[in-house]
């Protein structure tokens, strides 16, 4: 039996999966505990039963998934919102520090993943599949560019970012608390515990207050965004290289943003913004799941396997040794190591969850508080994208 499902269908099962996603979320108290995102919970039991329905024959799912492009454009436009080089300004040589440090480790993974499929005889766009893509990006990232990918003959390259990328959600939360526990408690750095200013917090709060009355114009300012940015994409192709479709959307949103922090002519709707990709995200990671070909995955087990059990090792090695290091050697840099952990193979939730419980356990961090977030929303996607677009056509 073949069931053709039109876009309206596909994104209609698409928020039943993000329902019952969000409904074992709140029953299951280990996905909660490390943030597993609702619809990779909800899409991963579907692509689990379409993977059942295909390997015994009785039915053929086909889905049009053109509003998964859609919904992913929005998101990531949304992401180049957040690109404020005022904030980047005002955060000190810290940040800039710390997001060098994030680049390098982008970097490091993608050479890592490289380096690790030729060792196992594997196409490097394979490699890909297990770099940066997922682990800094995500599954937004990975959902993004395993199409991009699959363009590039690679086969169930969706599939694998995304199996990557939920492999990391877990493996990042499982290493973070334990190694800035690990590194505090051995080194003895709660001596160095400081009370620090949190005004740029309570003020970045302030900042993001949403209103009912402005998701309407926080829509407008995407649209334009998207607008101004296939312009800005069709300028890109005449490179020769390839771009993922939203790049030039997430550059407009960028420079709709600074232009407004500097000019101070026009407000940009953060808060409301945010709610929207957040939104949009749901929707289409939600897409993305439900299309999964999980039975792609069986020749390529024991090489993914390998492949990602390096990424946890170059994570560990990498905020341990250098993050620490690097940012100070006092208890401070051990939450943020911690907190690298978690968005550095997974997403910035896990990252606040790893230092939470540090936190709890020991004493409040207001400079990791402002340096993850900061870094890990607003600038590493952004960065991500450019790196990972190098690479592929580098490759």
């Amino acid at each position: 039996m073949d069931i053709q499902l039109d876009m309206y269908q596909t994104l209609a099962i698409a928020v039943v999966v993000l329902i019952l996603g969000q409904f074992l979320k709140h029953k299951i108290y280990f996905l909660e505990k490390f943030c597993i995102p609702a619809p990779v919970i909800g899409g991963l039991l579907f692509a689990i039963f379409t993977c059942i329905c295909h390997s015994t024959g009785l039915i053929e799912f086909s889905f049009d998934d053109t509003l998964r492009e859609v919904c992913m454009v929005f998101f990531f436009t949304s992401v180049g919102f957040q690109a404020n080089l005022k904030v980047l300004k005002s955060g000190g040589k810290s940040l800039f520090i710390f997001l060098l440090l994030v680049i390098t480790l982008i970097v490091s993974q993608n050479f890592l993943a490289v380096g690790m499929s030729h060792f196992l005889d594997l196409d490097p766009l394979i490699g890909m599949c297990t770099g940066s893509i997922p682990m800094v990006g995500g599954h937004g990232t990975a959902g993004a560019f395993g199409p991009v990918l699959e363009d590039f003959n690679i086969s169930g390259a969706t599939t694998i970012c995304t199996a990557a990328a939920t492999f990391g959600l877990i493996a990042g939360s499982l290493i973070g608390g334990p190694i800035g526990r690990r590194l505090i408690e051995k080194k003895n750095l709660l001596n160095t515990v400081v009370a620090e200013d949190d005004s740029l917090l309570i003020e970045d709060e302030k900042r993001h207050e949403r209103h009912a009355n402005m998701y309407a114009m926080a829509v407008y300012q995407l649209i334009l965004a998207i607008g101004i940015g296939t312009i800005f994409s069709w300028m890109l192709t005449k490179t020769g290289l390839t771009f993922p479709i939203y790049i030039g959307a997430m550059i407009a949103a960028a420079l709709i943003r600074n232009i407004g922090e500097y000019s101070g002519q026009f407000d940009i709707c953060m808060g409301e913004i945010n709610d929207l990709g957040g939104i949009c995200l749901s929707l289409f990671l939600g897409i993305a799941m439900i299309t999964l070909k999980l039975w792609q995955l069986a020749s390529l087990a024991l090489p993914l396997v390998m492949l990602l059990g390096a990424q946890v090792i170059l994570i560990f090695l990498f905020t341990y040794f250098v993050i620490f290091n690097i940012m100070g050697k006092d208890y401070d840099a051990a939450v943020l190591a911690a907190g690298t952990c978690g968005f550095g193979m997974g997403a910035t939730p896990n990252a606040m969850a790893n230092m939470q419980a540090l936190c709890d356990r020991y004493a409040p961090s207001i400079k990791a508080y402002l340096l993850i977030p900061l870094v890990g929303s607003l600038f590493a996607d952004f960065i991500n994208s450019l790196v990972i677009t190098f690479f592929i056509n580098l490759l």
